[in-house]
């Protein structure tokens, strides 16, 4: 499948009015780390989170889609302050779809960053179907674009800066 240019997601990012994001692999590095007791740590990207919520300021929605349930989630984003986060569950669509009823927003209208073949079945259905650069190669496959950075490497703000030129602004004045 032919890959959007830079030029060509900028184009496309213009209808967006939801990101939809998986976790691990993508907001992460793919690593998890567990102490004896069992409690997990993830390392996220600072960037990717400034990013997040710059783009929240400006109107885009923002959901976090992921098929494992993680405390180490839960409050990472409850830090940037991302009201949809939905974990647990594998089929990723039907995950979405409620919310996206909820927001009055069609699948059309949704960007969505994955890594895994978990990820395959939402990439194909949503507007724009995003792999971060290390993603496995069957997502790669199927994707419609796929970043320049690695997932947990700055690849979320790559695509939010694509968005802030698709729309025309600067992310700069949504600092507060």
């Amino acid at each position: 499948m032919a890959k959007l240019t830079r030029e060509e997601l900028i184009q496309h990012l213009k209808k967006i009015k939801l990101l939809a994001l998986d976790v691990d692999g993508v907001l992460t590095d793919d690593s998890i780390y567990f102490g004896p007791d069992g409690w997990e740590l993830k390392r996220f990207n600072i960037s990717d989170g400034l990013f997040m919520v710059l783009a929240m300021r400006q109107g885009l929605k923002i959901a976090i889609v992921s098929g494992r349930y993680s405390p180490a989630t839960t409050t990472r984003m409850k830090d940037l302050g991302i009201p949809y986060v939905l974990q647990g569950m594998k089929d990723k669509v039907e995950m979405l779809t409620p919310l996206l009823k909820e927001l009055n927003i069609s699948f059309n209208e949704v960007a969505f960053m994955g890594n895994e073949i978990l990820d395959i079945k939402l990439a194909k259905k949503v507007a724009l179907g995003i792999a971060v650069s290390d993603a496995n190669a069957q997502l790669i496959e199927v994707a419609d674009y796929v970043t320049q950075k690695a997932g947990g490497q700055g690849a979320v703000r790559e695509i939010i800066e694509c968005y802030f030129e698709a729309i025309n602004q600067d992310p700069k004045s949504f600092l507060v």
